[in-house]
């Protein structure tokens, strides 16, 4: 089984991923990184002193996301194990699609080529307001994505919103300014 954990900056992913590693004994996987390639990948586009084109931004995550597919994530898979992914294609629709307003279908079809096709099972969203969710981790050094400001954050909510509304199958919305242990129940009832 795969469960993805996606929300805004400072939304709690670590703290529930950690919680529910722990309850569920599963295999934690982060992106972009998990593999070798994947983590290069990760030191590039967090650095706040390269300046990287929004096209170039979406290829490098796709990039970085086909690698771990294909190294680590499909074997862990097959071999029936149950994956946590912090972060998985639904942030490239929200952060490139909609944040960086390339386009939620064009950056889908990007990603439906680097992953061959592969899906969560099911998606836990962390709902935060952006504003709420930057005062969390103000106290850290911003990365470049965490310095696009405002109006970017905004764009991004929204998209992971519209995502969630299209696939209520799939998605479980999580109201992320709760408590962490609330959070983690609500979040483990959805899983159960």
């Amino acid at each position: 089984m795969l469960i993805t954990v996606e929300g805004l900056d400072g939304a709690g992913k670590t703290t529930l991923i950690a919680g529910l590693a722990r309850e569920l004994g599963a295999t934690v996987l982060r992106e972009p990184g998990g593999v070798e390639l994947s983590e290069r990948i990760r030191t590039l586009v967090s650095d706040p002193s390269v300046r990287v084109d929004a096209r170039a931004e979406a290829l490098l995550f796709a990039a970085a996301r086909a690698q771990l597919v294909a190294e680590r994530l499909s074997p862990l898979l097959a071999s029936g194990a149950t994956v946590l992914l912090d972060r998985f294609v639904d942030s490239s629709l929200a952060y490139q699609g909609g944040g960086r307003e390339l386009g939620v279908e064009a950056i889908r079809a990007l990603n439906e080529f680097a992953t061959g096709g592969l899906r969560p099972d099911r998606t836990l969203l962390l709902r935060i307001e952006p504003a709420a969710g930057l005062a969390r981790i103000a106290d850290r050094s911003a990365d470049r994505l965490e310095q696009a400001g405002g109006e970017f954050f905004a764009r991004v909510a929204q998209t992971y919103d519209e995502l969630a509304a299209a696939d209520p199958d799939r998605y479980v919305v999580l109201d992320a300014t709760q408590p962490p242990d609330t959070v983690l129940a609500h979040a483990l009832a959805a899983l159960r």
